[in-house]
């Protein structure tokens, strides 16, 4: 399996770690101009509108998966909600951004997730 298809099979279990947690999924894989927001989901608890950042390893060879979510994509993040309230004008009065660490081991993926990164 190549790396865009592990990252794409993280998301899916993330969708499913979200629904389970109580948030609901309002979208995946929004693309804009410079990247990408891998989910969009509202967290019925807090009544905030949280987007994702998905980062999946098999091993700790490149570090921590939270350690690839730098200023830079942080950045990146940022602009591409801007760019998503501009087109979608999202309703909700809260917003912020979480990253889920996927961890692949064993044929089990195991899940950290870092609230409010910023």
């Amino acid at each position: 399996m190549n790396k865009k298809e592990f990252g794409k099979i993280g998301e899916s279990v993330a969708c499913k770690y979200l629904k389970k947690k109580n948030y609901e999924i309002i979208d995946t894989n929004f693309f804009f101009r410079g990247g990408e927001i891998d989910i969009i989901a509202f967290d019925t608890e807090k009544n905030e509108l949280v987007f994702f950042e998905i980062k999946s390893r098999a091993n700790k060879k490149y570090g921590l998966p939270s350690e690839a979510v730098n200023s830079t994509k942080i950045d990146h993040i940022i602009k591409g909600i801007k760019t998503y309230c501009m087109l979608k004008k999202p309703i909700y009065e809260f917003i912020r951004i979480d990253v889920l660490e996927m961890f692949y081991k064993d044929g089990k993926f195991y899940i950290n997730h870092i609230k409010q990164v910023v």
